[in-house]
């Protein structure tokens, strides 16, 4: 067996590792979910604003000596009804809304957090674990723990995709259905924040969010039909995790969420560039056929 391969497999032979991996494949399938539901009703950058949102929460978590987790749903939770409630009250749009809202607590989670750091105990606090992600570090009640919660979420979803997928496409022609759209918009928003509190330890708090884009819009180049495009997009997330994590173990010094983030990136890339329906190459290709064409037709008619 070559160097290389003994390289590549060897992170799936260990068991903290096959830990990784399973809690990696947890979290991939809640988000698939819905982030597909996220993208399709324009709310992409609602998990950005929630990843954000719950610094400040896990950093008071710390200090109150409370769960973190406990804390960045908390945070998340308040930053999603605080985010409906200036949309509703203002003229403000809910883009702008969800922009102010982030950077308003990613501003004084920042702020708590240089506060931590210049205290005796500084740098060995463990929050960098919840910035930049650490699943091979998760203890056994940890990954119990997310796995209750990513399964809830998952079931819930699955329960009420048909109502959150007609909320997503057409809120008006349910909201004349009798449909409670305003209570469909809080439990959705209520979801993302619980599936951004069970990702942040193994994706990190600032990078768990790439996770809710990037899968849904590689599987967008491949499919028009809701539930393909979310079969597509759980593989996707669930193939940049593993490829994520396994990179991290190979290289110990690099954060898990980043190598996560950047492999989904890697998927979305190649299905820009190849997907044979609306990839870039494709287009080309079209184009290129097409003045071909046009141009046999041109000297035919000559």
């Amino acid at each position: 067996m070559s160097e290389t391969l003994e390289l590549a497999i060897l992170p799936f032979q260990l068991p903290f590792m096959q830990t990784a991996f399973g809690v990696t494949l947890m979290i991939a399938v809640p988000m698939a979910l819905l982030s597909c539901l996220l993208v399709l009703k324009g709310w992409s950058l609602m998990g950005d604003a929630v990843s954000h949102a719950v610094l400040p929460g896990v950093v008071i978590a710390y200090i109150a000596g409370i769960p973190l987790a406990i804390g960045a749903f908390v945070a998340g939770l308040f930053c999603a009804l605080l985010t409906g409630f200036i949309k509703e009250n203002s003229r403000i749009k809910e883009d702008t809304a969800q922009a102010l809202v982030l950077t308003v607590f990613f501003g004084a989670g920042i702020v708590l957090l240089t506060y931590i750091n210049r205290t005796a105990a500084g740098g060995q606090t463990g929050l960098d674990r919840f910035l930049f992600g650490q699943s091979a570090g998760l203890l056994p009640a940890d990954v119990w723990t997310l796995a209750g919660l990513a399964a809830t979420v998952a079931l819930v979803t699955g329960l009420f995709f048909k109502e959150l997928a007609l909320l997503c496409f057409d809120p008006d022609y349910g909201r004349s259905l009798g449909f409670p759209v305003h209570r469909l918009d809080q439990l959705l928003a209520a979801l993302v924040v619980v599936t951004l509190a069970v990702g942040l330890q193994a994706a990190g708090v600032v990078l768990t969010a790439a996770l809710l884009i990037l899968p849904p819009l590689a599987a967008r180049y491949w499919t028009d039909r809701l539930v393909p495009l979310t079969g597509l997009a759980g593989a996707f997330g669930a193939a940049a995790g593993v490829a994520g994590t396994a990179a991290s173990s190979l290289a110990p010094q690099l954060p898990t969420g980043p190598l996560i983030v950047l492999s989904g990136a890697a998927f979305f890339a190649a299905s820009f560039l190849a997907s044979p329906r609306r990839g870039l190459l494709a287009g080309w290709l079209r184009a290129l056929r097409n003045r071909r064409a046009s141009g046999a037709e041109a000297v035919g008619a000559r």
